[in-house]
């Protein structure tokens, strides 16, 4: 790895610090990896994928976790077909992980802003968020604008505007316009809050507690990105006004930000209550009995064996207690003497 690194210079220095980098990436990145990993276990353990929102978030951790793969990897790549496959493997994905934040915030606005039911919706945000990275990740592929770029293979430094076209400025303008939906979410959802008054309804008591209990959570999502992309951003100008002058620390700092993505979501996703709840030695166990040693069987009911009648014990008729028998097996019959 060493021998491939020339981004400090030439001095005997530069060797360690590119070490230091790409051990410092590496970490960060497994984190990253298994935060990945423990989300997608929960989701599954604890069948977290049957409404819109929940599928969104699976999603969501998905993208990240194949992310996070690129990160790990532990050469410092030359020019080339894989160098181009890592590169091209990074925008695909960090794209894929924005637009499916994206989709949350524009689901959560529809629900909570238009109170529209967004069920319908899910195809529409699958082809967006998977079908739209695809093609902005291929753009610099066919311009050949892919190569070395630092501790990872990017968009190069001869080709600084597309860095900024292709990811920067759409990312923060996303970032902004979430920023500006998750206020107005907020704000609608409180106004409402407020309106509802009058005869309690336990129902409407139920619908303002899971409106605040879902938002609270899922407004950290674009603030992840924000935090996480800061100093990638700052970095990268940097590169573009020095590109033979890179800084340690700034390009340190890259490296433990840009892989925290999964890290970051995996977060936000404990951040909410019941998930937290259940995050217990005794439900996590009975989660995993349920799921891996359910044996519950569901059989067809025959009622050919229950046969109904009425039983008048003779003996007892003198006494007027009610000897009526609701139901009798062939086995046994059922009665009751009364006190």
């Amino acid at each position: 790895m060493a021998e491939n690194c020339t981004w400090f210079g030439s001095q005997p220095s530069s060797s360690s610090q590119c070490v230091t980098i790409n051990t410092v990436k590496r970490i960060t990145a497994a984190f990253s990896l298994i935060g990945c990993i423990c989300m997608l276990v929960l989701i599954w353990l604890f069948r977290k994928y049957n409404s819109l929102a929940q599928k969104m978030i699976l999603s969501l951790a998905v993208a990240a976790f194949f992310d996070s793969i690129a990160y790990v990897m532990d050469e410092v790549l030359l020019d080339g077909a894989l160098c181009n496959f890592q590169a091209w493997w990074l925008t695909y994905f960090d794209w894929c992980a924005l637009a499916w934040v994206c989709c949350i915030t524009l689901n959560l606005y529809l629900n909570v802003v238009k109170e529209m039911r967004t069920d319908r919706y899910g195809l529409t945000y699958h082809v967006t968020a998977w079908g739209v990275p695809f093609l902005l990740s291929c753009l610099p592929l066919f311009g050949d604008y892919y190569g070395p770029a630092g501790a990872w293979c990017w968009i190069t430094d001869e080709h600084v505007a597309w860095r900024f076209v292709i990811w920067y400025i759409p990312l923060f303008s996303l970032i902004f316009l979430m920023m500006l939906c998750y206020l107005r979410i907020i704000y609608v959802a409180k106004q409402r809050v407020i309106t509802w008054s009058g005869t309690y309804d336990p129902g409407r008591e139920r619908t303002k507690i899971l409106m605040a209990e879902e938002i609270k959570p899922l407004k950290w999502y674009p603030c992840v990105y924000l935090a996480v992309s800061l100093f990638p951003l700052l970095n990268r100008i940097h590169n573009a006004f020095y590109p033979s002058q890179p800084m340690f620390a700034l390009t340190l700092l890259h490296v433990m930000s840009a892989p925290l993505h999964g890290l970051a979501n995996a977060i936000v996703f404990g951040l909410d209550k019941e998930t937290w709840s259940q995050l217990t030695v005794t439900s996590l166990r009975v989660a995993f009995q349920s799921r891996l040693c359910d044996s519950t069987k569901i059989k067809e009911y025959h009622p050919a064996n229950v046969r109904y009648m009425n039983r008048i014990d003779e003996e007892d008729s003198d006494s007027g207690d009610d000897t009526t028998v609701l139901f009798s097996m062939p086995s046994m019959t059922l009665r009751d003497k009364g006190p």
